[in-house]
């Protein structure tokens, strides 16, 4: 079992929505953390309404364009000395259809939600197997296992991270290096708002289904008893949930049927 307490821990992604319910709850557990987005003021505004704020450092950066991932794990390790656990969450979504989307949205969905998690966990996991103890958690998506209309290079990117955490889980499990992949569906917050929609500007409006997704802090609550557990993947979702079923037990065709029924923005 994994314990949060005393442990370092860093997360992108933290200054709202799941992100943001992550560190008030790994606080209450009596971690110590290093929030990371690009709005210094909204990390400072999670940083005092975490218990201890003493214990809670912000290191501002925007994943699309951070430069050297060792440079930026120094960063973090400077706090309160090495990180133990890297939660891989800041994440942007997509709207469009693929006829419609640029090569340079793709590029920046990839950057975003794929190669900037790779380069963190890749710049601590070498101190994590010197010192055989390290824990990577990836808040994924459902879409990591489903696909659907409007979502080509989301769906891509969180597929592509299931794929690449999953091998990298069996190559340092064995050192001390453990991987959690958490895979939400509908959660309140402003990833609809925030996705890339028409000529890579904002999508500028929240889904309803995203309306009336989970809450986040209900979300979180899950996603660190996985942790805890050490799960390595665990699907949090509602009636959604039937989608990831039909693709996982039943003929591709039925599946492609039944995405195309399906309404989506």
């Amino acid at each position: 079992m994994t314990q949060l307490a005393n442990k370092v821990v860093w997360i992108t992604g933290a200054s709202s929505g799941i992100g943001e319910a992550l560190a008030k709850l790994a606080a209450q557990r009596g971690a110590k953390l290093v929030l990371s987005s690009r709005r210094e003021t909204e990390l400072e505004r999670v940083r005092q309404a975490c218990p201890r704020p003493q214990d809670v450092a912000v290191l501002p950066v925007d994943l699309a364009e951070f430069g050297d991932a060792d440079v930026l794990a120094a960063k973090a390790t400077s706090f309160f000395g090495p990180v133990d656990m890297l939660v891989n969450n800041a994440g942007i979504s997509q709207r469009t259809a693929m006829l419609d989307t640029g090569m340079a949205a793709y590029r920046q969905l990839m950057e975003i939600d794929l190669f900037a998690p790779i380069a963190l966990t890749k710049a601590l996991a070498p101190g994590w197997v010197e010192r055989g103890n390290g824990h990577v958690v990836v808040v994924s998506s459902v879409f990591g296992t489903i696909a659907m209309a409007r979502r080509t290079g989301y769906a891509a990117a969180k597929h592509a991270l299931h794929g690449f955490f999953d091998s990298a889980r069996i190559e340092l499990g064995h050192r001390g290096v453990k991987v959690t992949l958490a895979c939400p569906g509908f959660v309140r917050t402003n990833v609809s708002v925030n996705a890339l929609g028409p000529g890579g500007q904002p999508y500028g409006r929240s889904d309803h289904d995203i309306d009336g997704g989970m809450d986040p802090m209900v979300c979180a609550e899950k996603i660190w008893r996985a942790v805890e557990a050490d799960r390595y993947e665990t699907t949090i979702a509602g009636i959604e949930r039937v989608a990831v079923l039909i693709k996982r037990f039943l003929p591709l065709r039925w599946y492609t049927a039944f995405a195309r029924r399906l309404k989506v923005n």
